[in-house]
């Protein structure tokens, strides 16, 4: 479970483990990390449902860092794309670590799926990537930048009617 934080060589920003309650969220098992923070698979306990929590560690970070962290959350949740994550909720730990609870993504990133499957066909790759544009087109619109665009961070999702739905 330790993979991820050592490949960006550092521990976790905030050690969540199994069944750590954060909030309405349990917290189930990590799934990466980042510039920002660390993201879990948690459980809605309100909702019933499965969600992603990034959380950033308040001892680690600056007051602008976790001000960014609020500002992401924020600008994030105003958007309503089919593309784009939705985030549900956000807030703070006891521990002062600032936390946003978003869409839990089951899919398979685009770094994984051409690593263990190769290319894909042209027409594949132009809906995929047209996709992704689209997304884009709608973060800058309202002045969003995402910064870090790559295959590991798109995840394609097949959703009912709906199959290699890009987020």
């Amino acid at each position: 479970q330790q993979d991820w934080a050592n490949r960006y060589n550092r521990g976790p920003a905030v050690a969540l483990t199994s069944g750590t309650r954060l909030g309405a969220y349990t917290i189930v098992a990590p799934l990466g990390a980042g510039g920002m923070g660390e993201v879990y698979r948690a459980h809605d306990d309100r909702l019933g449902r499965d969600v992603a929590i990034k959380i950033v560690s308040a001892a680690e970070g600056d007051a602008g860092r976790l001000r960014r962290f609020e500002r992401e959350a924020h600008a994030i949740a105003a958007l309503n794309h089919p593309n784009i994550v939705s985030v549900y909720d956000f807030g703070r730990t006891p521990e002062g670590s600032f936390y946003y609870a978003m869409e839990y993504l089951s899919g398979v990133d685009l770094h994984r799926l051409v690593t263990e499957h190769g290319p894909m066909p042209a027409g594949r790759v132009i809906r995929i990537l047209a996709q992704a544009a689209d997304a884009l087109a709608e973060a800058h619109a309202v002045g969003l930048v995402h910064r870090d665009v790559k295959p590991a961070n798109m995840i394609l999702c097949d959703v009912e009617r709906r199959p290699d739905l890009l987020k």
